[in-house]
């Protein structure tokens, strides 16, 4: 069996960076900190900035490790590629650790002062870093998951992650018999990161509404490190032999469950969410029913696209929650989104009639802040 593994250029990167003790940044330090990667985009006579000021701006990332945060990253870059004068950092620990990218985040807004990109999984501890970045006069985006108040972010890009959830349930119970009966158990690797429970809770809401002969157990924590999600699932798995499922809402969630399901010859039906090459193979091979892709190298570009364009317009952002799509992945699609996460050219390619769509009436994705979930 062939393992698919997207090792983009700006992805191989940030991870790579992430453990490495220096890079080069333009944006004005000759020594950039750990965890730091940069792109610097040539502007050519037929570039629309050929003649702009280069920009200085950068995105955040809570795991560099992961494929969610890569997507995002490749995304984001992308789209600093296309504008063709922009100096784009990349920055993120290589696993989840809350405090050391508050600390990344924070030197990234020293050199990164036409605007940043925050993703991150513990929103609380980035109130006061935001609200001092852009007290100084750095425009901030939240990405994928929603500012807290006093965070003074008023820009939002991200999923509607309940109804993520939805569509997994409604999924997996195409894949059983009419009026199941049984238990399902549901994993989160971060119960704190709302974005994580949001998407648990549309799938319990959904199996009650429509399942109730279905028993559902959890949301468990199961990590977002590899092995400390594997271990969280294989006793997840011990625990309920009999389950007629297991979900879980993140990345290793995904290709764990699968391994689980093929070391333990299991029945039960699994699934998770995003596109980690060893999960679309997962997909493809059959173990599991399907993933749940945030398409996270969209989000990345739509809001990356958006700041350069307010900062080269002279322009407000909007004010707001931009609702970003999802989409399900199973057999009957998984070739062609296994094509698009080759290099993120392809994604690029592939997207692009999306992107020119959103981007072509940005008012028609928006829904106030305070409905972001």
């Amino acid at each position: 069996m062939r393992t698919l593994n997207r090792r983009t250029a700006v992805g191989s990167l940030v991870a790579v960076l992430a453990l490495a003790t220096t890079a080069c940044s333009s944006g004005g330090a000759d020594t950039a900190d750990p965890g730091t990667s940069s792109t610097e985009s040539s502007a050519t006579s037929g570039s629309p900035a050929a003649s702009a000021p280069q920009l200085h701006m950068g995105i955040a990332v809570a795991n560099a490790s992961l494929n969610f945060a890569n997507e995002m990253a490749d995304g984001a870059t992308m789209a600093a590629t296309n504008d063709g004068n922009v100096d784009f950092q990349v920055v993120g620990p290589p696993d989840t650790d809350g405090p050391a990218e508050v600390q990344l985040f924070q030197n990234l807004v020293t050199t990164a002062t036409d605007g940043v990109i925050l993703e991150n999984l513990n929103p609380p501890l980035f109130t006061r870093p935001a609200a001092d970045a852009i007290a100084a006069g750095v425009p901030v985006i939240a990405l994928d998951t929603s500012p807290t108040d006093g965070s003074d972010v008023t820009f939002y890009v991200g999923n509607d992650n309940y109804d993520l959830g939805v569509q997994m349930a409604h999924e997996m119970l195409k894949n059983l018999d009419a009026d199941p009966q049984g238990e399902v158990v549901i994993g989160v690797p971060n119960p704190a990161a709302p974005v994580l429970a949001n998407r648990a809770q549309g799938i319990m809401d959904t199996l009650a509404a429509e399942a109730p002969g279905i028993t559902v157990f959890g949301p468990y924590e199961t990590y977002s490190e590899p092995t400390k999600n594997y271990g969280a699932w294989e006793a997840q798995v011990h625990a309920h032999p009999d389950a007629l499922a297991f979900l879980g809402v993140g990345d290793a969630d995904s290709y764990d469950l699968a391994k689980l399901k093929t070391e333990q010859n299991g029945t039960w039906l699994t699934a998770g969410f995003d596109v980690d090459g060893k999960t679309l193979q997962a997909v493809k091979d059959g173990q599991n029913f399907m993933t749940m892709d945030p398409e996270h190298f969209l989000k990345g570009y739509i809001a990356s696209a958006l700041l350069i364009d307010s900062v080269r317009n002279g322009t407000e952002l909007p004010s707001g929650w931009f609702v970003s799509p999802g989409l399900v992945v199973t057999a009957d699609n998984v070739d062609e989104v296994i094509t698009r996460e080759t290099t993120p050219q392809a994604a690029y390619d592939w997207y692009k009639p999306q992107i020119d769509a959103l981007l072509g009436d940005v008012e028609a994705s928006m829904k106030p802040l305070g409905e972001a979930r």
